[in-house]
């Protein structure tokens, strides 16, 4: 039997990438492994690196943002994290790195609620 909580993660990463690209940024890598964890999203454009971490939850009736989990220590991980891709991987020459975060929010049915990009985040 599948795992939901995977499902959920892979759909919310699925939608945090779309949202991207709309903006035009290019998906360099997504669930990067280290070590340390997964870089969900990894993006760029002409000017900058994005390092993306995604959040997804199903709506409840406390209205609890998916981004209430980011805390300081996962906030720490995904820098870490960011260090290794960036020894690891060839990358272009850019002016700017970054760390955003998107929330998403998904109805018990699965249908996209909202979406919250919150551009260097941390």
């Amino acid at each position: 039997m599948p795992d939901p909580r995977r499902h959920l993660g892979e759909t919310g990463e699925r939608l945090a990438a779309e949202h991207l690209s709309r903006l035009g940024f290019r998906i360099l890598d997504r669930n990067y492994r280290t070590r340390w964890g997964e870089l969900d999203i990894v993006a760029a454009d002409r000017r900058r690196i994005v390092f993306c971490e995604v959040k997804c939850r199903i709506a409840t009736a406390d209205g609890r943002d998916p981004l209430e989990s980011l805390h300081a220590a996962k906030r720490a991980q995904v820098r870490r994290m960011a260090a290794r891709w960036l020894v690891e991987r060839a990358h272009p020459t850019v002016a700017e790195l970054r760390f955003d975060a998107i929330g998403v929010t998904l109805s018990a049915r699965g249908e996209l609620l909202r979406l919250d990009h919150l551009e260097a985040a941390f």
